[in-house]
């Protein structure tokens, strides 16, 4: 493999050496040296619309997009220049000019990169005065609000939508200062087919797409006195909520989430976990049954490969773009609602609970999961499974609210029997974990011996690569499982819908190369969600991603089916996996969904 030519540039005075292939923006963040955005998302061919990264380059006419701007052997660049000061701060007065940015007020007033730009460049007063974006919110969907008077037309959003997630709900309409970002024939999102995964949200840089806030509902229940107000919360917060309170990416905050939980006075602090080895029982023995149905009786129409189901924006994907693979998604449904079924049932009786005044709150990383929540299917327990979700940042914001130090809390540890979990479970936060969970504990049970790789790691699944595959060798089976000896059990994961729409085209054209695939729907997985603090580039991903393998590195229980709370809810609720309780609690049905859900007239 040839080495990647290099280039040697001159940048503020400085000698800087560089790939050949790099842009401006991309050799001065090597260097240390900050050029502003507010169009530019990493991994993605640059726009150059915003014009806030414009640089001077000696020899040019004019001052160019450093995002968009390849360095050229010899190229001397001025980053910081009067000139280019002027530029950028002309630019951002005519932004801040026509939002409508309702700053005192918005939610994104503390986390705004428009409001910080304009700080940096010493706007104190806004020269121009005009026509303003008229303000229209679109709050028609369970999970997003849109305020269009927010938009600054960056456009992010856009390619975020179309090219990460190859969705397509959201586009630039109509031109100029009458541009409008939305769907199709501004249409509102409940009409189109919007995932709700909310990485619009997570990349838009002011506040024109936010998630719904639950925090007033929640805050109303655990004031009320006739309310059992019971948390959850997913393995990929304990690697991002430190960083609403400053701490590095990465930062493992567990002992330090339950003890803010408290305070907020939750009357059980639970793990999602929980649910999350529970799937693993439930998934994982699907799977050995189809594989039993194809392998062992012979019969032709098994639905194979078996895919993922914890994931609800995928889910929304698949009932929207791929319905034909329906029969082929696990039945388990996600382990948040898995939870909150058991929560409703099997922990209200255990506490004496009426289940008709038992609150379940989801702490998230994925907007989705507040559509999930409110899913018609959702209800197993006879009421709503589970009532309300906050995403991350909002669960950042309700300890702000309340006064709590976050950083100088003590440690504490979930309540029993709904937050004891295995290492497997932590792992579903990151792409791979939920295939490695399975892995892990289908090889047990199978073949009596813990998988023989360093760690339990399965390294071929794990990383940031989009798609990504590996197979596990059955050899020396125990009795029940002898029709699997030999099989080399084949897998396949993707995150980020983009991956996930290729990954499915090509198990279509390849039905039998795989037996069990995991889609998870936000680049990285729930590590990278859509409720997650901003800004989640990959270096972030990559630091939450190392947080949750340690955690799962330092747990004395490492697989699913170890979990001695497991075995006994099966032994005193459940009765055995797949049985008829755990089809009625556990399990669930999709349905294809229509693309455009109204007519143009509308």
């Amino acid at each position: 493999m040839s080495k990647q030519k290099k280039c040697t540039i001159t940048m503020n005075g400085r000698t800087l050496t560089t790939n050949s292939g790099n842009t401006i923006l991309q050799a001065a963040k090597e260097a240390g040296i900050t050029i502003p955005t507010l169009c530019y998302l990493e991994g993605k061919d640059p726009m150059a619309a915003c014009r806030v990264c414009v640089v001077e380059v000696k020899g040019a006419r004019s001052m160019i997009a450093a995002c968009s701007t390849p360095v050229t052997e010899g190229m001397e660049v001025l980053t910081n220049s009067k000139r280019v000061r002027d530029s950028r701060r002309t630019v951002v007065e005519l932004l801040l000019s026509e939002h409508e940015g309702n700053c005192q007020i918005c939610e994104r007033s503390e986390d705004c990169e428009l409001k910080a730009l304009a700080h940096d460049l010493g706007i104190r007063v806004i020269p121009y005065e005009g026509e303003k974006t008229a303000s229209y919110v679109d709050d028609t969907t369970p999970a997003l609000v849109r305020d269009a008077g927010k938009c600054i037309k960056c456009r992010r959003c856009v390619t975020v939508c179309n090219e990460v997630q190859q969705v397509g709900a959201l586009f630039p309409q109509y031109r100029g200062f009458e541009t409008r970002i939305g769907p199709a024939f501004t249409h509102n999102l409940d009409a189109v087919a919007c995932v709700q995964c909310g990485q619009c949200a997570a990349v838009c840089p002011v506040g024109a797409i936010t998630e719904k806030s639950h925090i007033s509902q929640v805050m109303k229940a655990l004031e009320d006195p006739k309310k059992t107000v019971v948390v959850q919360t997913a393995p990929a917060i304990r690697a991002a909520l430190g960083e609403v309170f400053g701490m590095p990416p990465g930062t493992l905050v567990t002992g330090k989430m339950v003890s803010a939980l408290r305070q907020l006075g939750f009357d059980a602090v639970f793990d999602t976990n929980f649910t999350a080895d529970l799937t693993i029982i439930e998934e994982g023995t699907e799977l050995l049954m189809r594989l039993r149905s194809k392998l062992k009786d012979g019969k032709e129409d098994v639905a194979l490969p078996q895919y993922t189901s914890c994931s609800p924006g995928w889910i929304n994907f698949a009932e929207y773009y791929f319905p034909e693979i329906l029969p082929n998604i696990s039945s388990c449904k996600s382990p948040q609602q898995m939870f909150g079924a058991l929560a409703k049932t099997y922990y209200t009786t255990r506490q004496h609970v009426d289940p008709a005044n038992m609150v379940v709150v989801s702490i998230m990383p994925c907007t989705a999961k507040k559509f999930e929540a409110a899913r018609q299917e959702m209800n197993s327990s006879g009421y709503q499974d589970v009532d309300y979700v906050l995403t991350t940042r909002e669960l950042g914001t309700l300890i702000q609210m309340n006064g709590i130090d976050f950083a100088n809390l003590e440690d504490d540890v979930m309540d029993t029997p709904l937050g004891l979990s295995s290492g497997a479970a932590d792992i579903f936060a990151n792409t791979g974990g939920v295939m490695e969970a399975a892995i892990r504990t289908v090889y047990a049970i199978t073949t009596g011996r813990i998988l023989p790789t360093k760690q339990l790691h399965v390294k071929q699944i794990a990383g940031l690569k989009g798609i990504k595959v590996a197979s596990v060798k059955l050899t020396n089976v125990v009795e029940d499982w002898s029709f699997l000896e030999g099989v080399e059990v084949k897998v396949a994961v993707a995150h980020g819908l983009n991956n996930a729409a290729k990954l499915i085209k090509h198990v279509k054209g390849n039905p039998d190369e795989f037996h069990f695939v995991e889609i998870m729907t936000c680049p990285g997985g729930c590590i990278g969600g859509g409720g997650q603090p901003r800004f989640t580039t990959d270096e972030v991903r990559r630091a939450r991603i190392a947080a949750v393998y340690k955690e799962d590195e330092g747990k004395q229980l490492r697989q699913s089916h170890e979990n001695p709370a497991i075995q006994e809810i099966y032994e005193q609720f459940l009765e055995t996996p797949l049985g008829d309780k755990p089809h009625h609690l556990l399990h669930t049905k999709y349905k294809r969904k229509e693309k455009v859900l109204v007519d143009d007239e509308k």
